[in-house]
């Protein structure tokens, strides 16, 4: 059984922690694709959580998949910049809009939208680090050797099934 739905809830309830400690400084809401503006690699077992959504989309919804947009966007940004696999999203995706740092020296990277003339509280610091490390051991587990999948290349393969 996969351990990605664990972690995918702690991420998700991390980020519901800031939103109702922060929500006044942070901007993210349905509709915000500022995040968005990039193509992705994402783990095997991300993608194999995918996979299994999808396959029980109606085929006019998996169809729509195909359209992956411009290089410069997600290719699972809709044209009304919502995601069109939300609900299982990559975990990268699930941490956009908290303050995140990368590593234990660097300050916090924020939204340009997010914590104007404010900071977050210690605790509302995503450490990138550990959250990609546990990522990885996931996938591992899992997926041993598995090489990182492009999303565009795997939403257009499940698209067309």
């Amino acid at each position: 059984m996969s351990r990605l739905p664990e972690l995918q809830a702690k991420v998700d309830a991390f980020f519901a922690r800031v939103a109702a400690r922060h929500g006044a400084e942070m901007q993210c809401a349905s509709g915000c694709a500022d995040c968005c503006h990039a193509r992705l690699t994402i783990t095997a077992t991300e993608a194999a959580a995918i996979r299994a959504e999808v396959a029980a989309w109606p085929a006019s919804q998996r169809r729509a998949l195909a359209d992956v947009g411009p290089a410069d966007r997600c290719a699972a940004l809709g044209p009304d910049d919502r995601c069109k696999i939300y609900a299982v999203r990559p975990l990268v995706c699930r941490s956009h809009g908290v303050p995140v740092k990368l590593d234990r020296r660097s300050l916090p990277v924020v939204c340009p939208k997010n914590f104007r003339g404010t900071a977050a509280d210690p605790d509302c610091v995503l450490d990138q680090t550990t959250l990609s490390a546990v990522l990885l051991a996931v996938d591992r587990a899992e997926h041993p050797d598995a090489p990182r999948v492009d999303l565009a290349d795997l939403l257009a393969a499940i698209a067309i099934c």
